[in-house]
This record gives structure tokens, sequence and C-alpha cells, in this order.
């Protein structure tokens, strides 16, 4: 192979890597809208669902993060996991958060953690959690919490990570009243075992959208039944039920995407 060559495809190849990474900079927001087919006394909650921050690959600063939601009031803010691997991102997370929480959620802010969240050992997962309280972020880890909307009730339910074995899907509905189920968690898998546990809605990430999806997201396939079935973004049902997968606002490994684009998503439900 020739000088000339090789210089040739070195070219091309700088310039596709540098386009894949331009790709992370163009932010898709998506509205979704709904419709319980529920027709009385219905009240209408506007969540902003954030996933897949990945501080060590984002390419949405701070402030570029306030631009975009300038001007959105969402009555809650739903964050699902994988906000870092690193301890030494953590003081990363607290500009991202301060903008959060300046929106003034009515009815509050909600995480649950993630599979590269649990990378975090001990006092380093201690300090991540601590971080998300001190902006006013409830984290749900098999736990729930109810609050009303207008004169309903809405179950928050945060299950925690399938990936990690630690979802306990017992513990994280234990004891909730009737009323509408709103299902935080990362994994979306776990909708595969939900039989027993209804939800109205459930939010979840993990899977980028495949990041690199070209022509498919063939790397998926070590990541559960789901992901094989090529079930790894936007709005899907299970047992008549609606759930989210969010491609993400950050990228794992290289900070590149092809074939998808980071997401921020404000979904608007009815409350029954």
């Amino acid at each position: 192979m020739t000088y000339l060559a090789i210089g040739i495809i070195l070219i091309i190849t700088s310039f596709l890597f540098y386009k894949a990474y331009m790709n992370t900079k163009d932010i898709q927001l998506n509205k979704i809208n709904i419709d319980s087919g529920k027709t009385a006394n219905l009240s209408s909650l506007s969540i902003l669902h954030l996933s897949d921050l990945h501080l060590e690959n984002i390419s949405i600063t701070p402030k570029e993060l306030e631009q975009k939601l300038m001007g959105e009031t969402p009555d809650l803010i739903a964050l699902t996991g994988d906000f870092l691997d690193r301890k030494r991102s953590i003081p990363k997370l607290r500009p991202y958060l301060r903008v959060l929480q300046k929106l003034q959620p009515k009815y509050g802010m909600y995480a649950v953690l993630g599979n590269h969240d649990y990378v975090l050992k001990q006092d380093d997962l201690t300090h991540l959690k601590r971080t998300l309280l001190d902006f006013d972020c409830t984290v749900l880890q098999n736990q729930n919490k109810t609050v009303r909307v207008g004169n309903q009730a809405l179950n928050i339910i945060g299950i925690d990570d399938y990936s990690t074995n630690r979802s306990n899907l017992a513990q994280a509905f234990h004891d909730i009243p009737t009323g509408m189920n709103l299902v935080l968690t990362h994994d979306p898998t776990i909708v595969l075992e939900m039989n027993e546990q209804s939800f109205d809605y459930l939010l979840a990430g993990h899977f980028h959208g495949g990041q690199i999806c070209y022509p498919k997201a063939y790397h998926l396939v070590k990541m559960g039944k789901l992901a094989r079935k090529n079930i790894i973004k936007g709005l899907h049902m299970q047992h008549g039920s609606p759930f989210y997968i969010s491609e993400g606002l950050g990228q794992t490994g290289f900070n590149i995407r092809i074939g998808s684009r980071p997401e921020i998503t404000f979904h608007t439900i009815r409350v029954y």
C-alpha cells in the first residue's frame, strides 16, 4: 500500500470519527404524549426524563443544558441512572443538578442508579447519592414514594439496576396504595419479569439507542432479551402498558454516535 493510499484512508477515517463525534452534540428534544384512555377527572403531569449522562463522555455543558431547558416547566424530573463511573467525576455532576434544581419541579426530582454508577464502591457510592440529595433529588433503590397529583395518587417506584442483579420487585412495590404507578429503572429488560407488578408508565435508559448503530446495534445482543429483539429506544408496550427507553445524554467508550443521537425527553401523562 502506497503512502498516498494510507494518507487517504487516514483522512477518511478522521473525517468519519469527527462526524460521529459531532453527532454527540446533536441533542434531540423529544416530546411524548401518553393518553391513558380514561376520561374522568384526569390531571396532566409533565415529566422531564434524562438518562445515561456518562459524565466522562458528555458533549453538552451545564450551560448548554440550561439553554435547552429554558422556558420548560416540568412537574417532575426523572433521572434513570448511569451518571458516571469514576469517583473523580462526582463534582462534575453538581452543575448539571443545579440546572435541574432551578426548574423547581412541583412533585420533585427522582433518580435510580445504573450499572456504571455501581462501579463506585462504599464511600464513593455514598458520595454520589449524597450529591444527588444535596440538590433535592430523591434516590430510589427498590423503594417507592407516593405524591398527590390533584385528587389522584401517583406512586413513583424506583427499581434498582437489573443488569447488576439488584432489582427487587417485591421490595420496590411494597405497600404502595391504590393509584397510578410510574416506574423508574435503568435497564428496561426488567419489564419482561413484571408479570405480577403492574405499571402505568415506565421510564428507562441503558442502551443509548445502540450508540453505534449501523446498520443495527449488533454489539448489544449480550445485554439481554430486549436488546436481542432490537427494543433499544423509544416507546414500546408490555402487557398493554407503555414504557419508554431513552437514548441517553452521554456516551460510553468512544465519545461518538452513529445511527443514534443524545436525547432529552418530555413526557405528558394523565394521572387518574
